[in-house]
């Protein structure tokens, strides 16, 4: 789950990264007082979570508390990148010397954190990366000892720091790797970390994303994770429902229970030649309700003209899935082909539920595919 960036700020804020002075504001009324009690040219910036707001648009300067409303009336209510604008963050002006980058994140092929860090701060850190790597400092985390403000000066010494710009800079990225062990975070990020002209570090934006599986240890954040401003309807009602459930472009709706026999199913449909309109993991051991749901949110979507379920029968009976899919097709508003290939406990009683409610089944995953786009 992705943090608006003043929620990631007011985190960092109480682990001692400073923040620029600033006030989180819902309409141009507010935004227009917020100015005037800051006192000075203020930024305007979107609370969406996709990268990129900056050059879209969506942070934009003010250098009145009258100026800061018309700009805030022009954000809030538009779209950027396709994501609607109801929040601001509105904050003073930086008086900006250097601007840095500093992160903490995942590595899943090394198995732990990657701190990174880098006087290019301010841009793309992947082009930075991409373009000139001697510019970015790594340094895997030993999950037994930590991150030490020893070690962080080590990694940071391949730059032309002074003693006291290393200390501060190390100091923060020590901060950031305990956030991010304290949160369940993939991702904790300064860019830009800016040294003022006083010579003072800020935290000039920031990002925080925690780990979904984790989330149940931090339940402030319960309603925020029903609430994901870059759901789709669908997949915000899934969400609701518990379902792992993923929007895609294409016209077959797919149904299973596991990620990966989803994604194999979702890989085989285009290998031949459909177009999946969606991921859908019902999980294990799912009941009739749980099925027949599920097919129902498939089916709710416009584009979705029909359907290709995989079940593996282990946990999961599939008797009671084929029971949750009749279920389904008896209350669904608009009926469309449905492809069932399952195999597992209860096969053989699943298969004949299907046969009797003239739904077609399909002993392997090829046939089923072949046969749901043909349709």
């Amino acid at each position: 789950m992705k943090l608006f960036e003043y929620e990631a700020k007011g985190i960092l804020q109480k682990y001692g990264v400073s923040i620029p002075e600033g006030k989180v504001v819902l309409t141009p009324e507010a935004a227009a007082a917020a100015a005037g009690e800051l006192g000075k040219t203020v930024f305007l910036k979107s609370q969406i979570t996709v990268s990129g707001r900056g050059k879209a648009g969506g942070i934009l300067p003010a250098s009145n508390p009258a100026e800061a409303g018309k700009v805030a009336a022009g954000l809030i209510g538009k779209k950027i990148k396709d994501i609607l604008v109801t929040t601001l963050l509105v904050e003073k002006k930086l008086d900006i010397k250097e601007q840095y980058y500093a992160s903490i994140t995942v590595d899943r092929q090394a198995k732990c954190f990657v701190a990174l860090a880098s006087t290019s701060g301010g841009v793309d850190i992947e082009e930075v990366a991409k373009t000139s790597p001697q510019k970015i400092s790594r340094l895997h985390i030993d999950p037994l000892s930590g991150l030490s403000e020893e070690t962080a000066l080590k990694m940071l010494a391949q730059f032309k720091l002074t003693k006291e710009d290393a200390a501060s800079f190390a100091n923060i990225l020590v901060i950031l790797y305990k956030a991010a062990i304290e949160y369940d975070a993939e991702l904790v990020e300064l860019n830009p970390l800016v040294k003022t002209v006083d010579g003072a570090f800020v935290a000039a934006d920031a990002r925080i994303t925690l780990d979904d599986n984790a989330l149940f240890r931090h339940p402030e954040f319960a309603e925020r994770n029903l609430q994901r401003e870059e759901d789709t309807p669908r997949e915000a009602e899934a969400r609701k429902q518990k379902y792992s459930y993923v929007d895609l472009d294409g016209d077959i709706g797919i149904i299973g229970n596991g990620a990966g026999l989803v994604m194999a199913t979702v890989d085989l449909v285009q290998i031949f030649g459909g177009k999946p309109a969606n991921f859908l993991d019902i999980g294990g051991g799912s009941q009739v309700d749980v099925i027949k749901n599920g097919v129902l949110l498939v089916m709710s979507k416009p584009e979705v003209r029909a359907v290709l379920i995989n079940i593996l029968g282990g946990i999961s009976r599939c008797d009671m899935v084929a029971t949750g899919v009749v279920e389904a097709l008896k209350v669904a508003p608009v009926k469309k082909p449905i492809a069932v290939r399952m195999m597992g406990t209860n096969e053989k009683e699943g298969q004949e539920i299907l046969r009797q409610n003239g739904i077609g089944y399909y002993p392997d995953m090829e046939q089923a595919a072949a046969a749901i786009i043909k349709t």
